[in-house]
């Protein structure tokens, strides 16, 4: 199942999505007044099967707009650093690690938390002032959503708490992640987690089948597949679940592969008017142009 959000003929709506079609059909019920109708989905473990008698006609993806698949408030959004090999060692090599003279690749997973508030949707405009921030940079990621609450699971039963995967970006601002060491103020700038345009369910998006890819202006910036993970998803979830409850909606974001602006001499930030777009393998595309206060 693809589960979505969008915006048609001035109604905000929940869909199924048929990709190989390019149609969404339209979930009404009690979801069609629903605030947060895929959260709720999410919550009540729903499947496609139990949403079709719902639907209520269907349009092109040329007619809708995709927003984000959860609205706010939505749940926690726990990110990941460092966790490819190949940027792992980029980053410690960029100047802006605050955490000079450890290790380049991590022994234990990086986990940090991203402000709810940074949520935009997948044509959101990623907005920023250059007088707070002057090194705005990309990170195309693979979202985990979880979907069951759950303590302490370990990594056996860990993929069983999954309702699905995301495509995400993890804008950050570099200057104020190193500054304030950290991460969080320079993960959290408002518009900085573009997210969307769809979830599709574990069943639909086999690990081993999801690969993410960057482009800044149409330049090939970025490729990894999720199978390449430091940390692999179920030691993600094992190692959240111990110290806290995981709730249905929380998003995991797993990390971003090599090719980040700092990576590159010298560094490559987003300017006003670039164009980043994220794609993942069946998990649709993210594309945000980049507007400066």
């Amino acid at each position: 199942m693809k589960i979505g959000r969008v915006s048609y003929q001035g109604r905000v709506r929940m869909v199924l999505v048929d990709e190989a079609s390019s149609k969404v059909s339209f979930v009404g019920g009690s979801f069609a007044q629903h605030l947060n109708p895929v959260q709720a989905v999410i919550e009540r473990r729903m499947t496609a099967a139990e949403l079709k008698p719902l639907i209520e006609g269907e349009a092109g993806f040329a007619d809708v707009s995709f927003l984000a698949p959860v609205s706010v408030p939505v749940r926690n959004i726990f990110a990941v650093g460092k966790n490819y090999t190949e940027h792992a060692s980029e980053f410690d090599k960029s100047g802006f690690n605050a955490t000079s003279g450890a290790a380049a690749i991590p022994a234990f997973p990086q986990i940090f938390t991203k402000a709810t508030t940074s949520l935009a949707g997948p044509r959101d405009d990623i907005r920023f002032d250059p007088a707070h921030t002057s090194s705005v940079d990309y990170e195309g990621e693979i979202g985990v959503v979880i979907g069951a609450e759950c303590r302490n699971v370990s990594k056996a039963d860990a993929l069983g708490k999954v309702f699905g995967f995301v495509a995400l970006n993890d804008v950050t601002a570099r200057d104020l992640q190193k500054n304030h060491a950290q991460w969080f103020l320079g993960k959290s700038l408002d518009t900085f987690c573009p997210l969307g345009p769809w979830i599709s369910t574990a069943d639909e998006s086999p690990i081993a089948s999801l690969k993410v890819q960057t482009w800044v202006n149409g330049e090939l910036r970025q490729t990894g597949v999720l199978a390449d993970l430091i940390f692999d998803v179920p030691t993600l979830i094992a190692t959240l679940s111990k110290a806290m409850t995981l709730l249905p909606g929380d998003i995991i974001a797993t990390g971003t592969p090599v090719g980040v602006g700092i990576g590159f001499t010298p560094p490559k930030f987003l300017h006003d008017g670039d164009l980043v777009r994220v794609a993942v393998t069946g998990l649709g595309e993210l594309n945000n142009r980049v507007r400066t206060l």
